[in-house]
């Protein structure tokens, strides 16, 4: 009898089995705490989804750049071989069709320059630029500017925005002051100035301490998870829109050595280029 009297007094109403856990423990968290930590942890995978968006879009900007210096002349010169077989296979048969086909080719290739952006970069207040200088003088001219952040920089650039990211922010002077902020430090992370962003964490380390945030009513809350929710979903579309584009498709091709790709690509217009001299040669033999 003893041990039946005290079974219900061990027995709590929706108690999970650990005893060692009050129903005061159980209800003493405000609901406002678990919306808090909602929205602490949204905004900090916005930011390292902001991150990786950005550190995508610089590799995107700076391997398009390689690409059109690199393979450019190789496309053009593939355009100006076509519009020269298409011409000379139209003037063998006069057919109207083949007069159309050439036509269009020719209006595919890259018109001529005009005289100005001939010369752009090529004359400047004190002169010929030192470039042009050495191309007609046969020196070596130097290589274009290759700008691709290294590991130390996009270190340096993470741990810059995940400290000083605007959505930190509480209140508007802050958030303006870390705008202006984070806008130096992706122009010094565009350029991989490893330099400039050690001087700017040091900047930022000798500034005001973030305030401590306090915590919200559940409607201001709700109102900031949204605010999260459509930031994200328009950053989506930033970066579904570079992975899509042509030279983000080719960079995913090859993360850790776009170098080789456009090696890769560069024999792949070669032995067209071969291939298309070699037609043009047969037509206008062919004449």
């Amino acid at each position: 009898m003893s041990e039946q009297t005290e079974q219900p007094e061990q027995t709590v109403p929706g108690d999970s089995g650990d005893s060692s856990v009050t129903g005061e423990e159980r209800t003493e968290e405000r609901p406002e705490a678990r919306l808090e930590r909602a929205v602490r942890a949204a905004e900090q995978a916005l930011i390292e989804f902001e991150i990786a968006v950005e550190t995508f879009r610089v590799e995107v900007e700076n391997f398009s750049r390689l690409h059109h210096q690199k393979l450019g002349p190789m496309y053009t010169r593939l355009d100006e071989l076509d519009a020269l077989i298409a011409e000379a296979k139209a003037s063998r048969s006069g057919d109207p069709d083949d007069l159309r086909r050439a036509k269009e080719a020719r209006a595919l290739v890259m018109p001529m320059p005009g005289v100005d952006e001939l010369f752009h970069d090529w004359l400047g207040s004190d002169g010929i630029s030192d470039d042009a200088s050495a191309m007609l003088t046969d020196r070596p001219v130097r290589p274009p500017e290759r700008v691709r952040p290294s590991e130390e920089v996009r270190r340096l650039y993470r741990e810059l925005v995940r400290q000083a990211h605007p959505d930190l922010a509480q209140e508007e002077t802050e958030r303006e002051r870390r705008d202006a902020f984070i806008a130096r430090v992706n122009a010094a992370y565009g350029r991989g100035d490893e330099r400039l962003l050690r001087e700017l964490a040091e900047e930022w380390a000798a500034g005001p301490a973030p305030e401590a945030t306090a915590p919200g009513e559940s409607e201001e809350l709700y109102a900031r998870l949204e605010w999260l929710a459509r930031r994200k979903e328009l950053l989506s579309l930033v970066a579904k829109e570079l992975e899509e584009s042509a030279i983000g498709s080719m960079l995913r091709m090859a993360p850790e050595d776009p170098d080789r790709l456009l090696e890769e690509i560069a024999e792949q217009l070669l032995a067209q280029v071969s291939e298309r001299e070699a037609e043009l040669a047969e037509a206008l033999a062919a004449e």
